[in-house]
């Protein structure tokens, strides 16, 4: 779902960072009284679930592979504000740092996996698990599955519009398309079927086996359900040794072959087939764009092994957020003391 540089117009991209500052600015807010200082940093470990999530490709209905994301996981635990910074960053650094979406195309990203998907997972959630009884147990649970295999559809929902609007909009004088070729009747049957049957309950999957975890070991962290015990210094380790687990876990995503929909590199698409015919040209918006050169591409390392360069990306990305949510959490706690 990570939509890459240049599928997107300049204008496109635009737009879509534009809607998404409110969002954040919004999202800052409201954390800085929703989260405690003591809090703040474990949003990092959340952040860290949406990464290692998003390394752990799967094999989709066509041929291409897709992922997780973890937006309403952490929606329920630290709420659907701090899920949209969470994953916002995750995303930066993906992009940043190793090349798994475009820059360009960032505001985009967020859009679509760090707003509509935990806002909407999460919305579905609590009325689900309200007409449940409120409280986390296994009727909970299912509301969690729910909503965020409905979160992570909606999420892919966008990304086919955003795809699917291109070549209707930004055409060149031959009447080839400049960005993304595929229109609407192509991208939105591409994205939805195969996040619709595996995709999305993979997210559901996901979502349910990390919030049961926690919910055992600390349930605390979860948004809204306060134990109203003291927390130890010591309780949160289990949460830090299912991260070690995920990282050491992560080399199972590289099993997964071929390339996700709407990610192919502009040497492939040329020859990308869709209902039997190749596409047969390279888009000039795709052959010209711009790229940043990144240090890990595809989260490798030249004379690195592939597996290594998988773990020590997975390292590298959990170790950054846990960083930044900590660096974000100083201020707040001096503003306390």
């Amino acid at each position: 779902m990570h939509i890459p540089e240049n599928y997107l117009s300049p204008a496109t991209c635009a737009v879509m960072m534009t809607a998404m500052v409110p969002v954040w600015g919004h999202a800052i807010k409201k954390i800085k009284t929703e989260l405690t200082p003591e809090k703040m940093p474990m949003l990092g470990v959340g952040a860290a679930f949406s990464f290692l999530a998003m390394m752990f490709n799967v094999p989709l209905v066509g041929g291409t592979t897709g992922h997780a994301v973890g937006g309403t996981l952490i929606a329920i635990l630290f709420g659907p504000n701090a899920a949209c910074i969470a994953v916002s960053i995750a995303l930066l650094i993906q992009a940043v740092i190793f090349g798994d979406g475009g820059i360009l195309a960032f505001g985009a990203n967020c859009f679509n996996m760090a707003f509509v998907l935990p806002y909407v997972g999460y919305a579905v959630y609590r009325s689900l698990k309200n007409r449940f009884g409120g409280h986390l147990d296994r009727a909970g649970l299912v509301a969690a599955a729910i909503g965020s295999y409905i979160g992570m559809n909606a999420a892919a929902f966008f990304a086919a519009i955003e795809f699917g609007i291109q070549p209707l909009l930004f055409k060149d004088a031959s009447g080839q398309a400049l960005y993304c070729p595929y229109p609407p009747s192509v991208s939105i049957p591409a994205m939805m079927i195969p996040h619709l049957v595996v995709a999305g309950i993979v997210e559901a999957v996901f979502t349910v086996c990390v919030l049961a975890f926690v919910k055992n070991v600390a349930p605390d962290l979860i948004y809204g359900e306060a134990t109203g015990q003291k927390e130890k210094a010591s309780s949160h380790f289990p949460i830090f040794a299912l991260v070690a687990v995920l990282i050491a876990a992560t080399p199972l995503g590289l099993l997964a072959t071929g390339t996700a929909w709407g990610e192919w590199g502009a040497d492939e698409i040329a020859e990308i087939e869709t209902n039997g015919e190749a596409l047969g040209y390279t888009p000039q918006g795709l052959a010209d764009g711009w790229e940043l050169s990144v240090p890990m591409p595809d989260y490798s390392l030249d004379g690195m092994g592939e597996v290594v360069a998988y773990i020590l990306s997975a390292i590298i990305g959990v170790a950054l957020l846990i960083i930044a949510f900590k660096l974000f959490s100083l201020p707040l706690q001096a503003k306390r003391e």
